[in-house]
């Protein structure tokens, strides 16, 4: 796979969801957790979405319970708590796993095109963000510590580039 969009994924309701729909388009791909230090992320993730969407932007969320057993909650638990909590209305995807043996396909795909530190592909915790660009390229990969806010910049840059 060479490409964002040749992967698929399962939305957090259950149905299976081609990345392709996003084809054109500027992603931000964050795995997630509602028991994190950075779980206040989502009201600044869904500022995002909401002020770019227009521009044909989305984040999407993909829950992970890898790291210090932080997203214990069920799909369903995680979606409800979601829309009380944060009033997010961006996709959110089923729980999955960013490292080891059952690593998403997408994830592997994310980590190989954008490294860490030093060269390292492992995610190192919740709320890392990585940025795809209109042709399904990853630009940059962000620390859990970077705020949403603060990839305005990049976002805009990914914006203004041709579809």
């Amino acid at each position: 796979m060479t490409s964002f969009y040749d992967f698929s994924a399962t939305l957090i309701d259950g149905q299976p969801m081609q990345l392709s729909q996003w084809k054109g388009s500027v992603v931000l791909v964050v795995n997630v957790a509602s028991k994190c230090v950075f779980t206040g992320q989502y009201t600044a993730l869904q500022s995002l979405h909401d002020q770019y969407r227009d521009q044909r932007f989305t984040v999407l969320g993909f829950p992970c319970n890898q790291f210090g057993s932080q997203e214990p909650k069920s799909n369903a638990e995680i979606q409800s708590f979601c829309s009380l909590t944060y009033n997010v209305s961006f996709p959110m995807f089923a729980k999955i796993d960013v490292n080891g043996d059952k690593t998403l396909p997408l994830y592997a795909f994310l980590k190989s095109q954008a490294k860490g530190w030093f060269g390292s592909e492992a995610i190192k915790w919740n709320f890392t963000k990585f940025l795809v660009g209109r042709q399904g390229n990853v630009l940059n990969r962000f620390s859990p510590s970077a705020s949403p806010s603060s990839l305005k910049k990049a976002i805009e840059r990914a914006l203004s580039e041709p579809s």
